[in-house]
């Protein structure tokens, strides 16, 4: 039991990202009892629901707050202990329009069922663990497995108050930038469409290079800020409907510095990545970009994707100082710039990733 214990407590406490830390919760306390299957539970508030992305079984689901033996139990703030649900006569409502409903769909058949609330270091309930069948001769749970599952419930419902905060604070750092984006790109007529779509091409480059989920959300997040210094660049410039002048394209160019030296400072890993893109988005692989003339592979790689991923939005999109380009001419400028302004194994990627990349643009078209 305790191996089980420290061996869960230690990959939970490194975990951040919320669905890999119920399922972890989800198989420590199906070890723990020994049982069949196990769910974890949370409460939303907002939405009056009960639900679970993780359930040993059955896909993620979502019922009324109040729904269930797991809404029975929240709302006494207490554990419920089944030994046989098809026997049971105190929950035979509730089970005959949950688990036993559930059993008629699946084929499966439930018998033994524990459900123990979970709260925060407030002591509220904001969720439950469900055990359902437990896999030993007798097929019942104990209440030796009652205080078990409790003990877990305990630890889930600290780590889980810990894990939801992280995952609110970068849901807000994540809207923030997407809206400083969305201003950069307003001063210049652009819509908001244009940063949800290098986003997205910005990701799907990124899975296409084999780079880990963790590293292609970053970018994904980040990368709406790659034009964010636009906001210092003045009207006559940004909205010139000509070509712009020597003078004025040095000016348009100063967007890069400035966005880096609004964002170089934090210490925010997403802020430090915008910082990244905001200054390398406009290099060229073979030196002859701005505003740093980098090179080949000292151009940071984010920089690399979310520059083919700006230039392909847009010459596809309609500007004050040109039409937009049809597909056709846009792919053979990458084909002819492959290894000249982009480098040639993004731009390989790039075409992989075409047909994924096409449906976003239409998914996120400008009105």
């Amino acid at each position: 039991m305790l191996g089980v214990i420290f061996e869960y407590t230690g990959k939970i406490a490194n975990e951040r990202n919320l669905d890999d830390v119920l399922l972890l919760m989800a198989n420590m306390g199906r070890e723990m009892i020994v049982a069949d299957r196990c769910s974890v539970w949370l409460v939303d508030r907002a939405k009056n629901e009960l639900y679970t992305t993780v359930a040993h079984g059955v896909s993620g689901i979502r019922i009324p707050l109040t729904a269930g033996l797991v809404g029975h139990s929240i709302s006494s703030g207490e554990p419920i202990f089944i030994d046989d649900a098809y026997q049971n006569v105190e929950f035979k409502e509730v089970l005959e329009n949950g688990a036993l409903a559930v059993d008629k769909r699946t084929g499966y058949h439930s018998k033994a069922m524990m459900v123990v609330p979970f709260r925060n270091n407030d002591g509220d309930i904001i969720g439950a663990y469900q055990a359902v069948n437990k896999l030993t001769e007798a097929e019942n749970f104990t209440d030796k497995d009652l205080k078990y599952l409790t003990l877990a419930a305990s630890y889930a419902g600290k780590s889980l108050e810990s894990v939801q905060l992280h995952h609110e604070i970068e849901e807000t750092q994540r809207e923030i930038i997407f809206t400083m984006g969305e201003i950069g790109e307003s001063r210049s007529k652009e819509t908001g469409n244009h940063v949800k779509r290098v986003a997205e091409y910005s990701y799907l480059i990124a899975k296409g290079l084999g780079m880990d989920q963790d590293e292609c959300d970053l970018i994904k997040m980040a990368s709406p800020m790659h034009d964010i210094g636009k906001v210092a660049i003045p009207d006559s410039v940004l909205k010139k409907p000509g070509k712009l002048d020597e003078e004025e394209f040095k000016v348009m160019q100063s967007h890069t510095t400035i966005g880096f030296g609004l964002l170089k400072n934090s210490s925010r890993k997403i802020l430090k990545t915008a910082a990244i893109l905001a200054h390398e988005h406009h290099e060229k692989w073979n030196g002859k970009g701005y505003p740093q003339g980098l090179k080949g592979e000292d151009i940071h790689i984010y920089g690399r994707i979310t520059a083919i991923a700006d230039v392909f939005d847009a010459l596809g999109s309609e500007r004050v100082y040109k039409a937009a380009w049809e597909l056709d001419r846009i792919l053979n400028l990458f084909k002819e710039e492959r290894g000249h302004h982009f480098d040639p194994q993004i731009v390989d990627v790039f075409m992989e990733q075409l047909p994924k990349i096409l449906k976003v643009r239409d998914n996120y078209t400008d009105i």
